[in-house]
């Protein structure tokens, strides 16, 4: 029976443990510009001890970013960033993905190159608001739809940008397809209308995705590649008429691919940090789609040390994935092993900022 504490090969590496440090949007990169910096360096280094760090999400372009102060992996100024934090990673011993990001229709147009609106699969406005340029709470637009030779550009963006993350130093990436961001907006009919090959059949949703993928394999190689996928998401006013067959499709295809794993987002948890507590009754993933998935599976949303536990010993998931605890407990995996006290996060210094609520959490 497998333990959360042992070894796990995933992919082309080989994991010291099974407590992976999700990846967590913090809004503190470097401006102009959205460099990381030395403070990110540190950041990232403190918690090394993870079996993998995946990175916040890191837009692949400039049209691809949605939040204030995120950062990017398309200049080489922020290459040169990322160099820093993977050689910190490194080495303090630690082992990192970057994950690649394009939020699609969840940005407003003081994000977009020239003031453009935001693209999408679809133009349809999604629900609620998110942050301008300058930190203002606005509400999401109406985005334009991508003409279909614009969808190849997004393609050639994203192989670019596992490029960079080469170049950068990074063990590997993630391809972000969760959470209501632009390939989960493809995937999922609710925000997905289109009548060309992208759109329609759950093959044809699927097909950016999977073409993403298969560009970040021909950079990285499969062993080096994994993907995060959000199934009865409903953050960003996610919805598809069929998940269960949408994502046992997905997964079948990521699994002839032989990628180093899927990271699922239970839905329990489908507020994306932005509360806490879990929503109850929701579909356990972990289990609905375990048998859909022949290679490494990473579960994360709201587990704590005794489910967390559980899930790998059960078989449910290989590893999990931690987030708002290891934001305040930089040697999470040691804590849950000695089963000692975890520190409290303080919400209020999730986004933005410098070294409070960031670099400042104790280790034990």
């Amino acid at each position: 029976m497998p333990t959360l504490f042992e070894s796990l090969r995933v992919g082309d590496l080989t994991l010291p443990n099974r407590v992976i440090m999700a990846p967590l949007t913090r809004m503190r990169s470097k401006q102009p510009g959205n460099i990381p910096t030395e403070l990110n360096a540190t950041y990232y280094a403190q918690r090394a001890s993870a079996g993998l760090i995946i990175s916040e999400a890191t837009q692949i372009s400039q049209q691809g970013q949605g939040y204030p102060a995120t950062p990017g992996i398309y200049s080489p100024d922020q290459v040169e960033g990322w160099k820093a934090v993977t050689n910190a990673v490194h080495n303090a011993g630690g082992r990192i993905f970057l994950q690649l990001w394009h939020v699609g229709r969840i940005s407003h147009s003081s994000h977009q190159p020239n003031g453009q609106l935001p693209v999408a699969p679809s133009a349809i406005k999604a629900a609620g608001g998110t942050f301008s340029a300058t930190w203002k709470q606005v509400a999401f637009e109406t985005p334009r739809a991508l003409e279909t030779t614009e969808v190849a550009d997004i393609v050639r963006d994203y192989a670019q940008a596992a490029r960079n993350a080469k170049d950068a130093g990074f063990d590997g990436v993630e391809v972000h397809g969760a959470n209501g961001y632009l390939l989960d907006q493809f995937l999922q009919d609710g925000s997905n209308q289109r009548s060309d090959h992208y759109g329609g059949s759950i093959e044809n949703r699927a097909r950016l995705l999977l073409e993403v993928v298969d560009v970040a394999i021909a950079v990285w190689g499969a062993g080096r590649v994994g993907v995060r996928l959000s199934p009865y998401g409903t953050f960003n006013d996610m919805r598809d008429s069929d998940p269960v067959n949408l994502f046992t499709y997905v997964l079948k295809e990521l699994g002839a691919r032989k990628i180093a794993y899927v990271h699922l987002i239970e839905p329990r948890s489908s507020s994306a940090g932005s509360q806490d507590g879990n929503i109850q009754d929701a579909p356990d993933t972990a289990q609905l789609f375990r048998q859909s998935y022949p290679g490494v599976l990473i579960s994360a949303g709201g587990y704590q040390r005794s489910d967390a536990m559980k899930v790998v010993e059960e078989g449910c998931a290989d590893a999990v994935a931690f987030g708002r605890l290891f934001i305040s407990n930089p040697d999470l995996p040691k804590r849950l092993e000695k089963n000692a006290e975890l520190t409290k996060y303080d919400r209020g210094t999730f986004y933005g900022g410098a070294e409070k609520g960031y670099t400042d959490y104790p280790c034990l």
